[in-house]
């Protein structure tokens, strides 16, 4: 997904390390793409900037971060319509994975939904269509999020 996304201009991912996004954080790395930031909230402060200066970003994340920056998604990124693609693991889908991310695992697709934040839920199978979509929408100025489940080989 890294690769295709350089591949069609899109400059910036910033985001909190995720172990669920392991695989695009290791390409972004090894390609001098990624920046890491120390909250989700920071991360997409210095999306918004970028994207101001027509610099599309991508802002990756896990869930329980997502639900961290509720506010500064709805007051800043949704208010003003600034246009990043959020990528955000989802923690606590498997029956698996630790106590503490099946909570917030379990309400992330209805959180996204109720926030009227426009999300797709990408897979092996519609990965590149998915992107295109969120592609689609940065160009006409709208936020939209990936939710990626732990099984996702991205």
């Amino acid at each position: 997904m890294l690769d295709f996304f350089v591949k069609k201009k899109i400059e910036n991912f910033i985001g909190v390390p995720d172990s669920t996004l392991k695989y695009f954080i290791d390409q972004g790395l090894k390609k001098k793409k990624i920046i890491i930031s120390t909250r989700e909230e920071e991360a997409i402060g210095i999306a918004v900037g970028m994207s101001l200066s027509k610099s599309p970003s991508v802002v990756f994340m896990q869930n329980a971060g997502f639900a961290n920056s509720l506010s500064t998604i709805t007051s800043l990124v949704q208010l003003y319509q600034i246009p990043l693609i959020f990528m955000i693991g989802w923690r606590g889908y498997l029956n698996s994975d630790a106590p503490e991310h099946k909570k917030i695992g379990k309400i992330q697709p209805q959180l996204i939904k109720s926030l009227g934040l426009e999300s797709k839920i990408v897979d092996d199978e519609n990965w590149e269509e998915c992107c295109k979509w969120a592609l689609n929408k940065i160009k006409r100025n709208k936020p939209c999020a990936f939710i990626i489940r732990r099984i996702f080989l991205d």
